[in-house]
């Protein structure tokens, strides 16, 4: 008896088409707290390694399009705000999305030349090439089960999920053959996470104009953790690095983080640096009133202040001090939101090369740190999904 041929995936799939773009643009906040993305624009094929309690994340990428980008990630905020939206409204959603390129470009605030188009393309391929591995949101393994000698299940507990972030993508044509736009099919896992409405944020849309990825990175953290708690939140330096994948050496990553709380670029948020007595480096936020961006480019030598509401003026660098507020102490650690998730456990305080360190530098990339289950705090503490904000 000749066996059935498989119905390939789209033909399973009901067919979704995008709503207008006018849309509030949301994100998934399992993709705003933990290292999914390249944070460079460029070629990256080295993995990204990520294990936190029972938290375990691998990132891989093919030579011939190299690792999806936090920049190829505003796709996915895009589809993130799509299902989310339709939900609201009542229509019926699928992970099969027709779209078209111009839908897409507008939202995520690129131009609609040939170039980027074809980077819209380009960004399609890779994520649609970059797979994770991950046990997140996932059940506990079966302890009966044979388990590869490779896999991280051992050390978390949970199983594994392994995905692409599209599963694949293709561009239509009418029936005289011109283009009508493109279909894609966004992964189960993610498609899941969208849905659950606590696993969805609103974002500031200029978000969409932070032109460095450590800021857009950042961005993500802030808004995940901080929400829009009056008293803010305090990240260690090391932390940071642990948690944002990057293969830049930690005094770099540090710099470029002084930097960011120089120019004050997140909208919505001011930065603050602290130092604690034993010289542990900490990175402060607090939600601004006003919401407004600082210009990414902070002048020196001129009288002209920035109309964004920002005190002291960003065009004039601050005198050094404790933080670039007018406290002249560090705040409080705010435990009833922070709990452990906010500093390296075994790791030295500050900025100051350590074994863990240079071990660091030299490989140019994080090591592993151990803290509580992000995912299983946030369950029991509001504040960290920032409870209070529509979805």
């Amino acid at each position: 008896m000749t066996a059935r041929p498989r119905r390939s995936e789209r033909e399973q799939l009901e067919l979704f088409r995008a709503l207008p773009s006018d849309l509030a643009p949301r994100d998934a906040q399992d993709l705003m707290a933990y290292p999914f993305f390249s944070l460079s624009k460029s070629h990256r094929v080295e993995p990204i390694d990520f294990r936190a309690g029972e938290i375990a994340i691998r990132v891989e990428a093919v030579p011939e399009h190299g690792m999806a980008t936090i920049w190829d990630a505003d796709i996915l905020i895009w589809a993130a705000s799509q299902i989310v939206e339709a939900r609201d409204n009542g229509f019926r959603t699928s992970r099969l999305i027709a779209t078209t390129p111009y839908e897409i470009l507008t939202f995520i605030g690129r131009g609609t030349g040939a170039r980027d188009y074809r980077r819209l393309r380009a960004a399609l391929d890779r994520l649609q090439s970059t797979t994770v591995a991950t046990t997140l949101r996932q059940p506990p393994a079966n302890p009966r089960s044979r388990i590869e000698p490779n896999s991280v299940a051992p050390a978390t507990g949970r199983r594994m999920h392994r995905f692409s972030w599209i599963n694949e993508w293709t561009e239509r044509a009418d029936a005289f053959g011109n283009p009508d736009g493109i279909e894609l099919i966004v992964p189960d896992w993610f498609y899941k996470a969208v849905l659950d409405e606590a696993l969805v944020l609103t974002i500031d849309r200029a978000y969409f104009g932070l032109t460095g990825g450590i800021e857009r990175w950042l961005y993500r953290i802030v808004r995940k953790h901080g929400g829009r708690q009056k008293r803010g939140w305090r990240f260690d330096f090391r932390h940071l690095y642990v948690k944002s994948g990057s293969l830049s050496p930690f005094k770099r990553f540090a710099f470029e983080l002084r930097a960011i709380i120089q120019r004050q670029p997140l909208p919505g948020y001011s930065l603050f640096l602290e130092i604690e007595a034993g010289g542990r480096t900490l990175l402060a936020f607090e939600p601004t009133p006003c919401g407004q961006a600082v210009e990414a480019v902070v002048l020196s030598g001129t009288r002209t202040i920035v109309p964004s509401g920002t005190d002291p003026s960003c065009y004039r660098e601050p005198k050094p001090h404790l933080t670039s507020s007018a406290q002249s102490e560090n705040r409080p650690l705010n435990l009833e939101s922070n709990k452990e998730s906010n500093f390296c456990r075994g790791v030295p305080s500050g900025e100051n090369r350590s074994p863990t360190g240079q071990k660091e530098e030299k490989h140019g990339r994080p090591t592993a740190f151990t803290e509580r289950d992000d995912d299983a705090a946030s369950k029991s503490d509001p504040a960290r999904t920032g409870a209070g904000d529509a979805s």
